[in-house]
């Protein structure tokens, strides 16, 4: 019994900071029915408390984060490593970003729900980077995914809002459906849902025969986390969603998923730095597996860019947008899968210029800020009785409010990959880690990379364009929201994306660390 509770205190060591999180969770969703009437009035101000309580928790969270050096250590279903610790750091940072967003967009009276749902999903992403077992990454997937259902609905009950949420509700689950299909044979092959068990057993059959377990596992797991990544195929939903969720749901779903997608997949297929099996990738077959995540990326590109150039409604643009950024990223992971392939191909370390999970991870969080950036000054240059939706309603901004349309064509700048901002170099890194492969594939890949940065900008640069040449629709003054919040968290989105830029080495040297 005393070893067990021993267990047990470590394991919770290891997840301090999403326990603090979870902790307020509970609190909140205790505390706040008290605080509503049986009419469901609440008294005025009420959100904003709730949102100081949320960055509060964040705060304390990322103190004792700070505070816990990323030291290998693995303790039952937990991991702590390089890779936990740094996504541990993004989402608590980004979250505080996404507070701020969402200050104002839950009336007093679903304040309190709103923020713990954003908590719970935070939690949820740090669980499953800390996660070395397949049960207990499931189950942070779904502590990522059920309270999204709440957040894209509570700030706003009409038909568009309930129809975003109906939809990502039955795509959502559906893929949950084939994740769990796919660890269900991961674990007949292995017979075990520990990661590093799973690892350790993968690198013990080198010369064997694929097993076909495994090859229907990898299809499936790639193809449930593919949805949370909105890779095409599975990225259909994504408009629509965009379209009808408030501003501050779309702006966590542009980011938050992709994290939670990536960072699985990475645990999936890359064992965890300082595990004690000496194992390295595992997969059906390193070409197979290659291959399938290439074309992916490839067709993820050019759906989300080609499909950005066609559309007039701005949030559908968003959504898009946010497609193609996945399969950005997707270049760095395959390059990455590659380069862990070839080291255990030979069995020795592969030399490269430009580690491809690290480029992936430092557009993770340039991605954070540019796009997250870019939500906050639309949320600011709402209105109470209309959001910004079309090119028109950002028709002439220059004139009306200069300094937003300024900060939204920098983040419009960043997204393009142009200079000087951070998406500039997160791009280039890229570019280097795919074409220092050596290989055509690796070539090919860093070409149509350059190729859709291209297409890119052109729908980017046409937002710019319709900011500031052309003029106001709409003359009649408006009341603005209370924008101060979006305007906080467009500050601190605008200050990372430039310094980044001039000052990339805080950030892109500790990166290197994690998958050396």
């Amino acid at each position: 019994m005393n070893e067990a509770i021993q267990q047990l205190n470590g394991a919770l060591s290891l997840i301090a900071p999403d326990a603090i999180l979870l902790a307020s969770v509970c609190l909140i969703f205790f505390a706040a029915p008290f605080l509503v009437n049986e009419r469901g009035e609440a008294p005025a101000g009420l959100r904003h408390r709730w949102g100081f309580l949320s960055l509060l928790t964040l705060a304390v969270a990322a103190c004792v984060w700070w505070q816990s050096p990323p030291v290998a250590r693995t303790m039952g279903p937990f991991v702590l490593d390089e890779l936990a610790w740094y996504i541990r750091g993004l989402t608590l940072c980004f979250g505080s970003i996404l507070v701020l967003l969402h200050w104002n967009q839950a009336d007093d009276a679903r304040s309190a729900e709103s923020h713990a749902c954003l908590l719970a999903i935070l939690a949820g992403v740090n669980l499953i980077s800390a996660a070395n077992d397949l049960v207990g990454l499931f189950v942070a997937l779904e502590l990522v995914s059920i309270p999204t259902y709440l957040f894209l609905l509570l700030p706003r009950r009409d038909a568009p809002a309930q129809e975003a949420t109906l939809k990502y509700f039955l795509l959502s689950i559906f893929s949950s459906a084939i994740v769990l299909f796919g660890m269900s044979y991961l674990y007949g092959a292995t017979g075990t849902t520990n990661l590093s068990g799973i690892h350790a057993a993968f690198g013990n059959q080198h010369g064997q025969v694929a097993n076909p377990l495994v090859t229907v596992a990898t299809v499936m797991l790639i193809a449930g986390l593919g949805f949370r990544l909105t890779a095409v195929p599975f990225h259909f939903y994504a408009p629509d969603v965009f379209q009808g969720a408030p501003t501050s749901g779309a702006a966590m779903l542009s980011f938050v998923p992709k994290i939670a997608g990536f960072v699985a997949l990475l645990r999936l297929m890359v064992p965890a730095t300082g595990a004690e099996e000496a194992a390295s990738a595992w997969s059906m077959t390193p070409d197979a597996v290659r291959h399938m995540i290439w074309w992916l990326a490839v067709a993820t590109m050019f759906v989300g860019n080609l499909m950005a150039l066609m559309q007039t409604d701005l949030r559908r643009l968003l959504a898009y947008s946010s497609i193609s950024h996945a399969g950005y990223m997707m270049v760095g992971f395959v390059v990455g899968l590659d380069h862990e392939m070839q080291k255990e191909i030979l069995n020795r370390p592969v030399p490269q210029s430009v580690s491809g999970i690290g480029a992936m991870l430092f557009y993770m969080a340039v991605y954070g800020a540019m796009t997250l950036g870019a939500f906050a000054v639309l949320t600011a240059a709402g209105r109470k009785d209309k959001r910004v939706e079309t090119f028109d309603d950002l028709q002439g901004l220059s004139r009306s409010r200069p300094a937003l349309a300024l900060v939204l064509a920098i983040f419009l700048f960043s997204l393009a990959g142009l200079p000087p901002t951070a998406g500039f170099l997160a791009k280039l890194n890229l570019f280097f880690a795919a074409w220092a492969q050596g290989n055509d594939s690796g070539r090919w890949l860093a070409i149509v990379l350059a190729i859709n940065a291209a297409l890119g900008s052109w729908f980017y640069l046409k937002i710019v364009g319709v900011m500031f040449l052309r003029e106001p629709v709409d003359r009649t003054e408006r009341e603005n929201i209370s924008e101060t919040p979006s305007l906080i968290a467009a500050g601190i989105c605008l200050a990372g994306t430039i310094g980044l830029f001039f000052l990339p080495g805080w950030l892109w040297t500790p990166i290197q660390s994690i998958m050396p």
